[in-house]
């Protein structure tokens, strides 16, 4: 299940966050093999998830921001079984737990605002155990060692990357991956 991404990731580190309907196709058509889904609802993820696969690509969701579905073991057994994105991205430590239980491929995702948030987050990450982790914003490339170091689970940057500079230094600081909706950077 993780090596996969893994797998993916270390072959074609930019990720495609795709957070409105009209840059699905611009993903689809990038370079880019994995896309992070930032938006979706109870009627249209199915399909955004089944076209994507259908392009080979791997798509994970993130479900604190799909629309209509419970953030609830209910709704990730749901989403499990009956939409089969490859994972999912939630801030919420409770559902990375769920989701480890069902054994789907989950990514705590974490907003580094302060040197309080980072110790939590380290401390989060041990405790839950993630199979990757985006950090926000990505463009710190002494939190992303810091975090890499520390908890030795893969890590992605992700939020305010703006160019080939951004990729390159989190990149070379131990990202593994780069998440950005900047189709531009998704041709890198």
């Amino acid at each position: 299940m993780g090596n996969k991404f893994y797998n993916k990731v270390q072959e074609s580190p930019v990720i495609a966050a795709v957070n409105h309907p009209e840059k699905l196709e611009p993903a689809i058509q990038s370079p880019c093999e994995i896309i992070f889904l930032m938006s979706g609802n109870i009627f249209n993820i199915k399909s955004i998830v089944d076209r994507v696969k259908e392009k080979g690509m791997y798509i994970y969701i993130h479900i604190d921001l799909m629309d209509g579905f419970s953030k609830d073991a209910t709704a990730l057994k749901y989403i499990h079984e009956n939409i089969r994105p490859d994972g999912i991205i939630t801030t919420k430590s409770n559902l990375i737990k769920i989701a480890k239980d069902l054994n789907m491929f989950a990514i705590q995702r974490l907003f580094i605002l302060d040197s309080l948030s980072l110790e939590t987050g380290i401390k989060s990450i041990h405790h839950i155990k993630p199979d990757a982790i985006e950090i926000l914003p990505g463009i710190m490339p002494k939190i992303i060692k810091t975090i890499h170091h520390e908890t030795r689970i893969p890590v992605i940057a992700g939020g305010l990357i703006q160019d080939k500079e951004d990729v390159i230094e989190s990149l070379k600081a131990g990202a593994m991956g780069i998440s950005t909706s900047k189709e531009e950077l998704w041709l890198l």
